[in-house]
């Protein structure tokens, strides 16, 4: 069991195989996936063609959050209905990369039953007044590919599972990698994300936005523009 804590501002997620990246990342609804995504990026996972790619495994809607620092919370079991027995508030069964996981947001030090605890990732800051989703995503990325400048309407955490990521926010260049710290982006800070490194990266993420809101949205209106420090 190992625990990862990510205090580091930087992420992204919106990216492609090609490196270009969508006007926004939708809700998985139909209409709103249509109105809102463009080509190519993170998809419903029902309509994956290929191994390479960004997919939205799942989305919660989480209403209402508490007042207090709250975490991504990530346990995993033998079988799908024993990760769903152990489900609590706030909690969600997907299975992605061979495994079947228990994603929960919850307090720091939560623990479900059974399982084996994998990581917590947080804090995960939220705004009293404002229902969330958790937008759950998992990606597979060759190095070289690259997202455009983007921002969330709440925080974003990225767990990998294989391969090297480079971040850049208006705080600079953060290198992510399997077995490193997990990574935390705050809610409307721009940000792109480039993979770098030798191998193909996994990587697992959550995206806890607003609810009225889409999952990512173009940052030009910011001002800001990524420097490509993780070319350099």
């Amino acid at each position: 069991m190992h625990i990862r804590i990510g205090l580091i501002s930087a992420a992204a997620w919106t990216i492609s195989v090609t490196g270009a990246a969508p006007q926004a990342i939708a809700q998985t609804t139909p209409a709103r996936m249509e109105a809102l995504r463009g080509p190519p990026g993170c998809v419903p996972v029902a309509e994956r063609q290929m191994e390479l790619g960004c997919y939205i495994i799942i989305e919660t809607a989480l209403g209402d959050l508490p007042a207090v620092p709250l975490y991504w919370h990530l346990d995993t079991y033998p079988t799908h209905a024993s990760a769903e027995a152990a489900k609590g508030p706030r909690g969600t069964v997907v299975e992605s990369m061979g495994k079947v996981w228990l994603f929960t947001i919850a307090e720091a030090g939560w623990r479900p039953s059974g399982g084996e605890h994998v990581a917590e990732i947080g804090p995960l800051m939220a705004n009293s007044g404002t229902k969330y989703t958790a937008s759950y995503m998992e990606a597979i990325m060759f190095p070289g590919a690259e997202s455009s400048v983007h921002h969330h309407a709440g925080p974003e955490a990225l767990y990998p599972l294989a391969g090297e990521e480079c971040m850049e926010t208006p705080e600079g260049r953060t290198i992510g990698h399997a077995g490193g710290p997990s990574i935390i982006v705050p809610g409307y800070m721009p940000h792109k994300l480039t993979i770098t490194g030798t191998e193909k990266r996994h990587s697992l993420a959550i995206i806890l936005h607003d609810s009225s809101q889409p999952v990512a949205i173009r940052t030009h209106e910011h001002g800001w523009s990524a420097k490509e420090l993780c070319k350099g």
